[in-house]
């Protein structure tokens, strides 16, 4: 990424030649729509605000809701380049779609939805990637397309004779863009096993699974069911003259554009912290909160708390998912913003923000005796098939607003470091950990406590804050420059496109705060039995009656 800003009249003259690339990101709680120019530079953004919905015990979206919410993100990143550079995009560079990894959408032969949308957060499949892990000899965690399929076999749901096709919400959203049935290599090792070697799925393990599923279920073979494979820099089609109006309504954008192959939430966050190399790996903190570490070989044993994904070019990942990360720290925020506004005081929702992450640098290294459990659904790492958010101390603990905000920040990363913990044990290397999100805009905070959590050096670039969508939006400009006949691969053209003159600020861990924080945790994970209590003992539907 240049250091040198360009003028109003060079980037106006990129967006009305096409000279841009644009990345949308459907977030858990935010899709997301990031425009830069071929250097990575962002130049306008748009957004819109949903939130999954919990309807007959299963986390969802709507079709509806997703078709909305790309509209509206579209429209307000339309809105703000008409703001800032007077004119109206009529087409771009290119264009990728990255969203939420895993979950389940099950279409018939007509394309039509079978079941609504299962999201990554539900965590009901367990007899059935507990029977796939073993078969496998592969971890297949809960939140996985194939866990889902097999679940509804093994449940003899109604639908599994119509299933035709299968798919991720970034698969979704891309067949409705350019009508093709493909995913990005590192958001379908989220659906299914691939095998590194091929950058493709691993056809033994697929033999296994339709053997299994032969003596429950007659129809097609899984692999018939899978989207087609794609790696980074591939052409996964173009825009078409329904795809674009699907996403603008008033027509102005026209067909035509060259698109990305679509990924997952996981692998944009690695293009975007530029983590694809062996021996780095990223932290992606938002809803839910993952590590992704690139490894040089296989692991020697395969452990429930580690997946192995890939890159967006296929090399093999083990990633650390916890489905809770930043959703709690959000309520705490917003309920400090009504207190303010209670006062009197008119402060952003940023302001608070900051102002709440501030006040964690003067708490105790091991959050004073305070414990905050960020649970909203289940965690799969810690066993819980559910969750209930906890704020929990002792009568002699010390309960200030340091301490409360760095345990809440604590709370955000210790199923996180429950599972690197493990990835340590099979002897992986990091030699660093690069950070993004919104956690990480305030700088010097989550940062100096994610370093403690996981004991590892972590750097944030000025990019953390821009997410997945900018790393989407990255992935289709390589798209690009890949069909005009770039030789680079996704690393040499990271390190020489656009991160050359990036600035990184990197934070090694601080002794106090790795011995604090390892108090924290041991303290976390005695109580975890509070946590088993309450979800025991506290049923959901009593917060709705």
């Amino acid at each position: 990424m240049t250091t040198a800003s360009p003028s109003v009249e060079q980037i106006r003259a990129a967006i009305t030649s096409g000279g841009t690339a644009l990345g949308i990101e459907l977030g858990s709680t935010r899709i997301k729509a990031s425009l830069i120019l071929t250097d990575g530079t962002p130049i306008a953004a748009g957004a819109h605000d949903w939130e999954n919905e919990l309807v007959d015990k299963r986390w969802t979206y709507s079709l509806e809701s997703v078709e909305r919410g790309m509209q509206d993100a579209y429209a307000s990143l339309v809105t703000d380049i008409e703001s800032q550079y007077g004119v109206r995009p009529t087409t771009f560079g290119a264009l990728g779609i990255s969203a939420m990894m895993h979950g389940y959408l099950a279409f018939n032969a007509d394309n039509e939805l079978l079941v609504p949308f299962r999201t990554w957060r539900n965590t009901s499949t367990g007899p059935a990637a507990a029977e796939l892990s073993e078969l496998l000899n592969y971890n297949i965690p809960l939140r996985w397309s194939v866990a889902h399929w097999y679940q509804a076999i093994l449940e003899e749901e109604a639908h599994v004779p119509e299933i035709a096709f299968l798919t991720t919400l970034a698969g979704y959203v891309h067949y409705k863009l350019t009508g093709n049935k493909v995913l990005g290599v590192g958001d379908a090792s989220g659906m299914f096993p691939v095998d590194p070697a091929t950058r493709n799925y691993d056809v033994s393990l697929l033999e296994l699974v339709d053997q299994r599923v032969a003596t429950r279920h007659q129809g097609p073979a899984l692999a018939d069911l899978l989207p087609t494979v794609l790696v980074a820099g591939q052409d996964a089609g173009r825009l078409t003259e329904a795809g674009a109006a699907w996403l603008d309504p008033t027509r102005t954008l026209t067909p035509g554009i060259i698109t990305a192959p679509p990924e997952g939430d996981a692998g944009t966050g690695m293009v975007a912290t530029n983590a694809v190399a062996p021996r780095t790996g990223n932290v992606s903190a938002g809803t839910s909160i993952f590590s992704m570490v690139v490894l040089e070989q296989p692991l020697a044993s395969r452990h429930h708390e580690l997946d192995l994904v890939t890159t967006p070019v296929g090399d093999l990942v083990a990633m650390v998912h916890c489905n809770n990360g930043a959703s709690e720290l959000n309520a705490w925020a917003g309920v400090f913003g009504e207190y303010a506004k209670a006062l009197g005081l008119d402060i952003s929702p940023d302001q608070v923000f900051e102002a709440f992450f501030r006040a964690a640098l003067g708490g105790e290294a091991n959050g004073g005796g305070l414990l905050g459990y960020n649970y909203l659904s289940g965690e799969p790492i810690t066993g819980l098939e559910e969750g209930r958010p906890l704020f929990v101390r002792t009568p002699d603990s010390t309960l200030n607003l340091p301490n409360f905000a760095r345990t809440q920040i604590n709370g955000a990363f210790a199923t996180l470091a429950l599972g690197m913990k493990v990835l340590a044990g099979e002897g992986v290397a990091i030699e660093n950990m690069f950070a993004h999100g919104g956690m990480f805009r305030t700088a010097g905070v989550a940062q100096r406590l994610l370093a403690a959590a996981i004991n590892a050096p972590v750097s944030v670039g000025h990019t953390a804050g821009e997410g997945g969508a900018w790393g989407i939006a990255v992935l289709s400009a390589f798209t690009k420059a890949r069909a005009a006949g770039l030789e680079a691969d996704l690393f040499e053209y990271l390190t020489s496109t656009i991160f050359a003159s990036a600035e990184i600020n990197t934070v090694t861990p601080a002794a106090t705060d790795v011995a604090g924080f390892a108090t924290y945790l041991e303290q976390y994970t005695a109580g975890l039995d509070i946590e088993r209590a309450a979800v025991t003992a506290l049923n959901t539907t009593i917060s709705q009656a």
